[in-house]
């Protein structure tokens, strides 16, 4: 049985989902991965669909749902990406792992001279650089 990661963000409509496809993506074969929000939006942004499959990543399947639908869900290892999940997260029952990587939200972090689709690659490349790194680690921690 694989262990279960829920990424956690406020909306579950942009960071969560592409960590959620990332981390799905370079660890699928070692951890069941899910997001969710605390206070969901109901959909998850296009931008966001479109800047994983920019890279191969198919997130059109992805819904947006409330963190609630996971707290007897088994989770082992719960990722807050914003600063908002990362205070309004509940206490999840039995040994669960807690990280918080915080990262901006892509609809506001629109640079000068950027699209709001270039907001989403930045974020999106700065998300995979994370999640690559925590999966490699853990990938090297139970091969040795």
């Amino acid at each position: 049985m694989k262990p279960k990661v829920l990424i956690l963000c406020t909306g579950n409509s942009c960071r969560s989902h592409m960590a959620e496809g990332i981390l799905r993506a370079a660890a699928g074969d070692l951890f069941e991965v899910f997001s969710a929000g605390s206070k969901p939006k109901g959909e998850v942004h296009p931008l966001a669909i479109e800047a994983l499959k920019e890279i191969g990543i198919d997130a059109s399947g992805h819904k947006s749902e409330h963190l609630d639908l996971y707290l007897n869900a088994g989770i082992t290892t719960v990722i807050t990406v914003c600063g908002n999940a990362d205070q309004a997260c509940p206490t999840f029952p039995g040994m669960v792992n807690r990280y918080h990587w915080g990262f901006e939200d892509p609809p506001h972090a629109k640079r000068e001279n950027e699209s709001e689709l270039d907001a989403f690659r930045r974020i999106r490349d700065e998300i995979k650089l994370v999640f690559e790194a925590y999966a490699a680690g853990y990938r090297e921690a139970v091969s040795a």
